[in-house]
């Protein structure tokens, strides 16, 4: 009785579900590198490079513990370049009599493994994913009939039930669940941010990186910055470095933005989670740990660990609570097609054009980065979301459709019609220049909503509130800015939303903006020697 249990490459976990029970006397396990899922869509080449290098370590491990690993190399010959093909293979060459796997993270590969059991003619196991805390079934019942579900409350009953951060059953430590509102500071004049640590590629790595540039030379992004962890122990390392270093000034800082420096305060422990390189039990724990010994702050902590324990879980709970018809919604019809600079970074727009390259060289931005920039920018100009949300899948090292997919189409492009966000998170460019210091050296003047100068942010958030004026009238957390907007002078108005079709009319012909050229340098990011970390230096 052969068990062929599935690993997936999101799936590199010593306590994966699919593995519980292995006998390594009977039983294989199959990890498949195939080029399906490199090309779904064109993957960033460091989010390739990092999976299969996970991927190919974690195997390592497996046989070193004596499991059989039948492994399919992505340039292997005979690779049939589907999951399903290589289940089937392996199958055959152990004489499978059953094929175990783990929930994946996406609904189409959930609708492919479903397939596997008529396709190959043996029964499938799919079991849990017990890496998450909250299973679909638990976040089902608890949306139950409610008319909005909102991650307030989810996370509260989240922290009951795990204890984190708990004093009592219904005492949160502090006296308060939540911290945010004092998680809203820039980042000081003068401040340098602690370098991460970030780890040099290893043989295996860079026979992988070697492999990407060679197979996929067209995909977006570069590899000569890539220092991601591919295994549990470098991950844990990054954990322990952010705890140490990092996360005491995380609260504080933990929405600000900063010309030259990409990571911050930030953890930087995202795509490791999401790879199944760490455990968000692993983290949080670590993060309360150090708060209760004095080592970091109650605002730093709880906003960490609602990260986690809050968002992570909760945007999981309404992706497979939705799917798969929540990815067709758009509730605000937008249709405009990307334009050109979200992937060139050519645009007059320091903002935009900062998070675009920072992008491009390290497949990382940090949330207000992706929400407040890119996201609110998607939002204005009316960009289609599935334009929007393929390119958010394309072009981040930590991008499931689980987690990306509820976080752009919900959070950012409000496609959903509300579901997650209570009201559009739009802004004008007084948010980027308060939280931020990009507006210091933009072509682009933030005070101005007309001219030649004005910030397209401006007119774009008047234009958009205007647009979906009879909309927004319905949601009674934008009264402040309809009124605003009722009272303006009809003039003004009339020029920025003719200023606003101006700009989407020439980005929509390809334009980069307006034509002021824009910086073509890169972050110097290369991977820092063992045992060292490099600091990006800031863009002349």
């Amino acid at each position: 009785m052969t068990v062929l249990r599935v690993v997936l490459g999101d799936q590199c976990s010593e306590g994966l579900s699919a593995l519980d029970g292995l006998d390594p006397a009977r039983d294989a396990v199959l990890m498949a590198e195939v080029r399906a899922e490199c090309t779904y869509v064109p993957h960033h080449k460091q989010k390739i490079a990092l999976v299969l290098s996970a991927m190919r370590h974690f195997a390592g491990a497996l046989r070193a513990r004596g499991v059989r690993v039948e492994y399919s190399r992505l340039d292997d010959p005979a690779n049939t370049q589907t999951l399903a093909g290589e289940v089937a293979r392996a199958a055959a060459r152990v004489g499978a009599t059953r094929i175990c796997a783990t929930f994946p993270g996406e609904w189409r590969v959930l609708d492919d493994m479903r397939g596997w059991g008529a396709a190959i003619g043996l029964p499938v196991e799919i079991r849990e994913d017990a890496r998450f805390l909250c299973t679909p079934a638990r976040f089902r019942a608890w949306a139950g009939d409610r008319k909005a579900l909102r991650m307030e409350f989810f996370y509260r009953e989240m922290r009951r039930a795990t204890g984190l951060l708990m004093e009592a059953p219904d005492q949160p430590a502090g006296g308060k669940w939540n911290f945010d509102h004092d998680n809203r500071s820039p980042l000081p004049p003068g401040t340098r941010p602690p370098p991460p640590r970030r780890i040099p590629p290893d043989a295996v790595t860079r026979e992988v990186m070697d492999l990407v540039a060679r197979e996929f030379p067209g995909h977006f992004g570069s590899l000569d910055a890539f220092a991601w962890p591919v295994t549990a122990e470098e991950a844990r390392a990054v954990l322990d470095d952010f705890i140490a270093h990092r996360l005491p000034r995380f609260g504080d800082h933990q929405d600000a933005m900063a010309e030259g420096e990409p990571f911050l305060f930030h953890a930087l422990i995202s795509a490791a989670m999401n790879a199944g390189l760490l455990d968000p039990r692993e983290a949080c724990a670590a993060a309360e740990r150090a708060w209760r010994e004095g080592r970091a702050p109650l605002n730093a902590v709880e906003g960490f660990i609602r990260q986690i324990l809050g968002w992570r879980e909760y945007v999981r709970g309404i992706y497979w609570l939705r799917m798969p018809g929540y990815a067709a919604t758009n509730a605000l019809d937008a249709r405009r097609p990307l334009p050109a600079f979200w992937w060139t970074g050519e645009t007059s727009m320091a903002c935009v054009a900062a998070v675009v390259r920072q992008t491009r060289d390290l497949a990382y931005a940090h949330h207000i980065q992706r929400l407040m920039v890119m996201g609110n920018f998607a939002l204005l100009a009316g960009l289609d979301p599935r334009e929007v949300n393929e390119w958010f899948m394309v072009v981040y090292a930590d991008a499931y459709e689980w987690v990306e997919l509820p976080n752009t189409h919900g959070m950012a492009l409000h496609a959903d019609g509300g579901v997650m966000a209570s009201k559009p998170y739009a802004a004008s460019g007084a948010y980027i220049q308060r939280m931020s210091d990009h507006c210091r050296g933009c072509a682009h003047d933030v005070r101005q909503a007309t001219g030649a100068r004005a910030c397209p942010f401006n007119h774009l958030y008047w234009d958009f509130v205007a647009r979906h004026a009879e909309r927004l009238g319905r949601n009674p957390r934008m009264g402040m800015t309809l009124r605003t907007l009722a009272r303006m002078d009809p003039a003004k108005l009339a020029a920025m939303r003719a200023q606003s079709r101006a700009f989407l009319d020439a980005m929509g012909d390809g334009a980069a903006g307006w034509a002021v050229p824009a910086r073509q340098d890169s972050l110097d990011l290369a991977p820092p020697p063992a045992g060292t970390a490099r600091k990006a230096r800031e863009p002349a």
